[in-house]
């Protein structure tokens, strides 16, 4: 009797038989999306949040670089910290901050009507008649910042509202050179 040696595969030595053409494209294609999905979907998005913190920093950078003031209204929370209230209908509205580690500060100018610049002055606590003629409240330091002379036509009239810290206190300075349309002059100080 003969033993029967049971079949072994190929060995290793032996060549294979070629690949077919469509099972070589395919898995080319599979390496090839791997590699795309590993390496240029982070590398793409790298690049672009770049760019993207770079155009911010600059936008940033042209933002507290400025000097003087800048037009518009600021923000609503910036009108809330500092204790704002410019009326509705306002124009010729333009603001600057400045934060240090002591004092922070809001300068803000706007030209409203009669009854605007009594809702204004009842808002912050005080009574149009606090307004006392001839006085210019903000002080030339806080004047030269952003370039405000109020000196010209008038009359002018002023006072400080002083409150407790963390309160802002407001310096107030009001042209009435236009009988009709005061121009509003606001400095709101808090120190932390």
């Amino acid at each position: 009797m003969t033993a029967s040696v049971p079949h072994q595969g190929a060995s290793p030595d032996e060549p294979r038989p070629p690949e077919d053409r469509r099972h070589v494209i395919r898995r080319r294609a599979l390496t090839l999306l791997i590699i795309v999905l590993l390496i240029g979907v982070p590398a793409g998005y790298l690049v672009i949040s770049a760019a993207q913190s770079r155009d911010s920093g600059k936008d940033k950078e042209k933002k507290y670089s400025a000097t003087g003031l800048t037009a518009g209204w600021p923000s609503r929370v910036q009108r809330r910290v500092y204790q704002v209230p410019i009326q509705p209908y306002s124009d010729h509205v333009a603001y600057y901050e400045t934060n240090n580690w002591k004092t922070s500060r809001l300068y803000v100018q706007f030209r409203t009507s009669n009854e605007g610049l009594k809702r204004f002055i009842a808002q912050v606590g005080a009574d149009t008649d606090d307004l006392e003629r001839g006085e210019i409240a903000i002080n030339s330091r806080d004047r030269r910042i952003v370039g405000w002379e109020l000196t010209g036509p008038g009359p002018w009239l002023g006072f400080v509202r002083e409150r407790k810290n963390p309160t802002p206190t407001l310096d107030i300075v009001v042209n009435r050179s236009n009988p009709r349309h005061p121009m509003v002059y606001v400095v709101s100080r808090t120190t932390p």
